[in-house]
């Protein structure tokens, strides 16, 4: 049952909002210290080549510099990344470079002007050697080797087998097997990367950044600096967004900051340009898929094939993972009997690629999604009444082993269907409008192995406030202001009483995974409620004593502490406060709470894809109606509507807001965006937002509809799941299907532009 609450579920504005709209927040690239020095980074323009020599003798005579280092300057051999077996990346390359736009070099000097001069001063000598960057010619015998570690290019691979394919196929009254691709893309955040390092005479290194991780980003120092962690310190600043592990991993600016700082005493700032972002590594995966589904002619799915391909680019990063999470997710939000999947990510000389919202899960879904709409039709069943038929129900068990727990993935389809006249517009719409249909499920807190774990410290100060303090990382989706009213409903407190640590410092702040995996809400959330019904426990046994009262019977509720059976014998929360930390003798205390949480789940087998990935699940259907221009293959979203099970909104304007960002960032990877590489040498053809086309607010769907299926999770911190990440999944199929609808013909690569548009209308006119 929803409870009523007073201050969760309420559409409270951020706990920051008045710092970052009156430009009072210190992201990266606003952040100095006295006597800084400004660094650069030298990038190789070839895309794989031995490092023969670096020559900075002449760089080093520029007046203004004061240092440089390359590979040679940093701990021989060590390497950071994902796991042992993944650990392939150096601070900068040491041996070879493996793409156009690898790290080689960096200089320190008394301004960027400087800097970036000294970095035409400065000549590398290579011995070029053949690249590949297409990933199918990667993998064959005797292409060119990117890591001697891996054989035929790959990077990880992932295999699972659940029930029998090969008989659902034969169960089938109708089996179609296609090919689907999908491009690369970037996270396309406004602010670049950027950090501040100080390498202190005690040998401290601390390193100031717009990171989403900082607990990740410090061990990944530690590692690849030969240091212990405790002689790593990270600060989080402000950050200007993030959207995947492009802010959770440290890059060579971080590494570089810290050497030069060692090297010159003196702090050293980094702050790569839009182009460094858009040409160096972490992108989204491309993806290869031929897909095979297999269903009965009454729409009951009765087996699912996959075989993918992913380009990695040039290192691992965390490609294990990524090409892993779509296999564990196939027989989801559906109940599937037999599924297949055989996967591999492939090493190429580009730049590498990593986690984006809906990490590669939206990939495969994109695929999933759009042939579930092909065999329907090919079957004349409704895609929205085939959903119903195989969905998932709380108490189900995959065949993998995902416990379903909160589940209203039914009731998503039916509002979807409801609120967009689905069954009045599929099937019925004049020639160049088209209504689709999409549906995903998604991790709240994926469980992975390492750290995991949450925790949080609520102190309770004189005045009646509390000072929280997390580890969790607000990269703008609002944790902090999510954190600030979980502890305010549990201590009975408005929340402008709640004062929130605005950064993490490795040093000081509760160890926390960070933002990444759809964990936030959930796992520091809960870690939250705990510290805050410790510290209410700690000053409700104050209450109890002074009050003469039974401790069930106390309560928390509008500032004041009271008796349940006697309201009107109570303390205000301040004055009882006072009492606990100065007038109990020997028993008095300052009241602070502790709280961890991890959910319990256990560590999914990578081997065999048997376990439970997550403690809950989040469920979605999406229905998009779009027009096309068929003179000019344009593509308008007309009519957007997304009903999302995300257990309880715990503050509704953030979750709308997280939705709308998540359908806008997947617009731009449906319809506008790609990075584009030079098929001969692999180098960026478009480094710049004016190449790089991203969705603007003219191209925002001139509506769109947002329905909260509130399931209530049973472990979520008041019934919450997540939201945000997996909003970004059902949008890819609902709108290659809506364009199907439009146009008659399927579009299977991404993007879809106009161009693809137009040649797909003109050629069934020609009867192609």
């Amino acid at each position: 049952m929803k409870e009523e609450l007073s201050v969760v579920g309420k559409g409270i504005p951020k706990v920051d909002a008045i710092l970052k709209a009156t430009g009072k927040a210190v992201y990266g690239a606003d952040f100095s210290l006295p006597g800084m020095l400004h660094g650069k980074i030298l990038r190789s323009k070839v895309p794989h080549a031995k490092i023969l020599n670096i020559d900075t003798r002449k760089a080093l005579r520029l007046p203004g510099v004061r240092a440089i280092v390359t590979g040679k300057d940093f701990p021989w051999g060590l390497k950071y990344g994902f796991t042992a077996i993944t650990r392939d990346q150096t601070p900068l390359a040491q041996d070879k470079v493996r793409y156009i736009g690898d790290e080689v070099a960096a200089v320190a000097a008394v301004d960027e002007d400087i800097a970036e001069e000294a970095l035409d001063l400065i000549k590398v000598e290579y011995e070029e050697l053949p690249a590949v960057f297409d990933p199918f010619e990667a993998m064959k015998e005797g292409a060119p080797q990117l890591h001697d570690h891996v054989k035929n290019n790959i990077s990880a691979s992932q295999h699972l087998a659940f029930g029998d394919v090969e008989k659902g196929f034969l169960e089938s009254d109708h089996v179609r097997e296609d090919q689907f691709t999908t491009q690369a893309i970037k996270h396309g955040f406004l602010e670049p990367h950027a950090s501040v390092g100080l390498w202190d005479p005690s040998g401290k290194a601390t390193l100031w950044g717009n990171k989403q991780s900082p607990y990740i980003v410090y061990r990944k120092l530690a590692m690849a600096l030969g240091l212990p962690p405790s002689k790593v310190r990270v600060i989080q600043t402000y950050v200007g967004a993030g959207f995947g592990s492009a802010r959770s991993d440290p890059f060579a600016l971080d590494f570089c900051a810290l050497m030069l700082s060692k090297k010159t005493g003196k702090p050293v700032k980094f702050v790569y340009s839009m182009e460094d972002v858009l040409v160096m590594g972490e992108m989204r995966h491309p993806f290869y898929m031929k897909v095979k589904t297999g269903m009965t002619k009454e729409g009951y799915i009765k087996a699912i094939q996959a075989y993918v391909v992913a380009d990695g680019g040039a290192y691992s990063t965390i490609g294990p993972v990524s090409i892993a999470l779509p296999a564990f997710f196939i027989d989801i939000p559906y109940r599937l009997p037999n599924v297949q999947y055989d996967g591999y990510r492939v090493f190429t000389n580009k730049g590498f690629c990593g986690s984006l919202r809906g990490h590669c899960i939206a990939q495969l879904r994109w695929a999933l999604g759009q042939q579930l709409d092909m065999v329907c039709n090919d079957l004349g069943l409704d895609i929205a009444e085939v959903s119903i038929k195989n969905a998932l129900h709380p108490g189900d068990e995959t065949p993998s082993g995902y416990k379903i727990t909160s589940c209203a993935f039914t009731e998503c389809v039916e509002k979807a269907v409801e609120a967009s006249g689905w069954k009045e517009k599929k099937g019925k719409l004049p020639p160049y409008r088209g209504i689709g249909m999409g549906t995903s499920s998604f991790i709240t807190g994926v469980k992975l192995s390492g750290h995991n774990s949450a925790s949080c410290v609520v102190k309770l100060n004189e005045d009646g406030t509390a000072s929280v303090v997390t580890g969790a990382t607000d990269i703008g989706q609002g944790s902090s202001t999510i954190v600030s009213q979980i502890v305010a409903e549990v201590l009975g407190l408005p929340i402008e009483d709640i004062t929130i640590n605005a950064g993490i410092d490795t040093d000081f702040t509760p160890i926390d995974p960070g933002t990444y995996g759809s964990r936030v809400s959930f796992y520091s959330g809960n870690a939250a409620k705990i510290a805050a019904e410790d510290a209410k426990k700690q000053l409700a046994e104050v209450a109890s004593k002074v009050m003469k009262v039974p401790l069930e019977e106390i309560i928390f509720k509008d500032r004041k502490v009271f008796s349940k059976s006697n309201p009107e014998k109570g303390w205000k929360i301040d004055a009882l406060i006072r009492h606990a930390q100065h007038s109990m003798g020997k028993e008095s205390k300052s009241v602070i709470g502790r709280g961890s949480y991890d959910s319990g789940v256990d560590f999914i087998d990578f081997k065999t894809g048997r376990g439970n990935i997550s403690p809950t699940y989040t469920f979605a259907a999406d229905v998009v109606e779009i027009g096309v221009d068929p003179e000019t293959g344009k593509i308008t979203i007309l009519n957007a509507v997304g009903a999302h099970d995300i257990g309880r909104a715990l503050n509704p304007i953030l979750c709308a807001g997280q939705l709308d960002g998540a359908w806008i960032q997947a617009e731009g990877q449906l319809l506008y965006e790609e990075l584009k590489r030079d098929k001969k040498d692999g180098h960026v053809l478009n480094p710049s937002f004016m190449d790089y086309k991203m969705p603007t607010s003219m191209d925002i769907p001139l509506k769109n509809k947002h329905i909260f299926v509130e399931s209530m999770d049973p472990d979520g911190p008041f019934g919450a799941k997540e939201v945000g990440e997996g909003a970004s999944v059902a949008i890819f199929p609902a709108l290659g299907n809506a364009v199907y609808d439009a146009i008659g013909v399927r579009i299977p690569d991404l993007p879809i532009t106009p161009e693809k548009v137009l040649k797909a209308i003109k050629e069934k006119k020609e009867g192609k």
